[in-house]
């Protein structure tokens, strides 16, 4: 089981498209894919199709559960979408829980200490991250394996990323030793501008050579936007466009690491 965290402090990135159509792009491929909404916006629960206002049960009631040790019941507040993907939503309950994890014993690791309940029934967990670098965001990366970095084909979100990496690494030298980042997945990029074209040579350039870059790139499209519209991936609203292909293209790089990681497990083991 593989937990991805999808984290960039900068907000319009792509991270909520991405988490969606990555989990449900990883189970059209036959993996159980659990989704965290993790941000009080409720964005992924509402491109999923869900009214996050009138839902019973949220990641922040199941936190605080998780605080007070209080038992959870199997699959309690998980949704079952119809493209098979299992989500745990959000609302704006989940802005509270920023304040209440202060004064909280192992605050960091609320999240990790409830997807423990969870993980055995799933292949990868992928969590949709707050845009800050607060404490929701603090808690998603001590809770994930790995970490998939959005980021807008432009100049100027260029430069939060160096803030974020700072982040990363010191919740990897204080909280989760193993956590590493699978990759920089550039978004809403344009073929026909030069800027697009300048930002990602930049981009690999200037970070290549210390993480990787994901040869997937996705494209800046309506079409992407209207998906969460619909309450649909866009393999289910629009299967032949780019962004769809971008997508899929995006899945097999991760399912590769998967195959690279269990080929590098069976090598030490003979």
């Amino acid at each position: 089981m593989k937990t991805i965290a999808i984290a960039n402090q900068k907000g319009g990135v792509g991270k909520t498209t991405t988490t969606a159509n990555l989990g449900i792009g990883l189970t059209r491929e036959g993996k159980k894919v659990l989704l965290i909404d993790f941000d009080a916006q409720g964005s992924l629960t509402e491109s999923l199709g869900y009214v996050p206002d009138e839902l019973e049960t949220t990641i922040a009631d199941l936190m605080e559960k998780t605080m007070n040790e209080r038992k959870i019941m199997p699959y309690e507040g998980i949704l079952h979408h119809e493209e098979g993907v299992d989500l745990v939503p959000a609302n704006i309950e989940l802005s509270g829980m920023e304040v209440t994890l202060v004064n909280t014993m192992s605050r960091e690791l609320i999240l990790k200490d409830y997807l423990r309940n969870v993980k055995k029934d799933y292949d990868y967990i992928i969590i949709d991250c707050t845009p800050s670098l607060g404490m929701l965001t603090i808690n998603a990366l001590a809770a994930a394996d790995s970490v998939i970095i959005p980021a807008q084909a432009q100049y100027l979100p260029l430069k939060g990323l160096e803030q974020l990496m700072r982040t990363i690494g010191k919740v990897k030298r204080q909280l989760n030793p193993h956590l590493a980042i699978d990759g920089i997945l550039l978004t809403m990029t344009d073929s026909r501008t030069n800027l697009s074209k300048d930002v990602s040579s930049l981009l690999r350039e200037n970070y290549g050579k210390q993480v990787r870059i994901f040869k997937s790139e996705i494209p800046s499209s309506v079409k992407a936007s209207e998906t969460s519209i619909e309450g649909k991936s866009i393999y289910a609203y629009k299967p032949k466009s780019k962004v769809a292909e971008s997508y899929r293209e995006l899945t097999k790089e991760v399912l590769e690491d998967e195959k690279s990681l269990k080929k590098h497990k069976t090598d030490l083991l003979r």
